[in-house]
């Protein structure tokens, strides 16, 4: 039995795969395609077709997100029309260079590689960064959270003109906001994702803003790239709407829940899942690329249990933590009933 041309097997697996990532998108502030392309792909769908729903998906997702952090404050609008147009000169630089690489005959093996080691290392940088608060919290008990990395107060620190002045608080340099950005987009074209994994943590740790206005000006700076590719690839008939559909059914609520999470969870456990998704979602491509190298398909298998099961570990530990701090506010009221004297 079939529904909107999808075995019901398949449905089910869209709707709940896409709420998982739809939590992980509000909450990280990425787009998800690094989870729903290669996951596509090893379903055997045909690249162009993975592609253009990843982009699809992740532009449908940005509105709902967007909408949901524009609620709670969390969006620099100055900070995220300026990442735009230096995110899409970096991204056309980034596709020149796949035709140079692809001239040569190492395409494929240059954007595995470094797809990679990107989720590798940015997952390693913020486990350690979880590893610090947690020393920070035993040896200095009551101090404030720390908003803004260490990294990020010294590059701002650094006034070289001209300085763009942040709605969270702080200025920024232009040259820095655009090194970031256009690095961000460069590496983007390059890979061919939508880049929320690597434009959240350059606003974060380079440009100095607070994690949770980082996920929110993510989410805004990615909106139009994510319309621009979703219009591209359906004009040449490479979005499954069925597909789609399925997905952003899931995704829509999960979204919202994800977003409001953020003002609920503790900012080390947002730093701890993230890294957690990063380290496993690199282990599955790698698997993924293995698997292509050595024509194995128990291994292409795998690699979907890594990315599919990390979207919904991590989803379900960020919904639990929610639940749970959710549940202690509540037992908190109900203890001092009238909020005291």
């Amino acid at each position: 039995m079939e529904l909107v041309g999808l075995s019901l097997p398949l449905l089910a697996l869209f709707v709940g795969f896409g709420f998982m990532v739809g939590v992980l998108f509000g909450f990280f502030g990425m787009g998800g395609s690094f989870l729903i392309t290669p996951t596509l792909l090893i379903l055997d769908y045909p690249a162009s077709v993975a592609i253009g729903c990843g982009l699809a998906f992740y532009f449908g997702t940005s509105v709902i997100a967007v909408m949901k952090h524009y609620d709670v404050g969390q969006v620099d609008y100055k900070l995220g029309a300026v990442l735009f147009v230096v995110l899409s000169i970096g991204i056309e630089l980034g596709s020149r260079l796949v035709f140079a690489l692809e001239a040569l005959g190492i395409a494929n093996l240059v954007t595995g590689i470094a797809y990679v080691l990107l989720l590798a290392g940015i997952g390693a940088l913020f486990l350690r960064r979880a590893y610090n608060l947690d020393e920070d919290d035993e040896d200095d008990d009551g101090v404030d959270d720390e908003e803004i990395p260490a990294v990020g107060q010294r590059i701002q620190s650094y006034t070289i003109p001209p300085m763009i002045s942040l709605t969270s608080g702080g200025r920024a340099s232009l040259w820095t906001i655009s090194g970031a950005g256009g690095g961000v987009g460069l590496v983007s074209g390059l890979i061919g994702v939508g880049g929320g994994f690597m434009r959240m943590p350059a606003i974060y740790y380079l440009i100095g803003t607070p994690l949770t206005a980082a996920v929110g000006t993510s989410l805004f700076a990615g909106l139009f790239s994510g319309a621009f590719g979703t219009f591209t690839y359906g004009a040449s008939g490479s979005v499954d709407l069925a597909v789609v559909g399925t997905l952003l059914v899931g995704s829509a609520m999960g979204a919202r829940i994800g977003s409001a999470a953020t003002t609920i969870v503790e900012e080390d456990d947002v730093i701890i899942y993230f890294g957690i998704m990063m380290v496993l979602a690199s282990a599955g491509i790698a698997l993924s690329e293995l698997a292509n190298w050595l024509g194995t398909d128990a291994l292409d298998v795998l690699s979907v249990v890594l990315l599919v099961g990390s979207s919904f570990f991590v989803g379900l530990m960020i919904l639990y933590q929610a639940a749970q701090n959710v549940e202690m506010d509540g037992s908190h009221t109900k203890a001092t009933p009238d909020g005291g004297d």
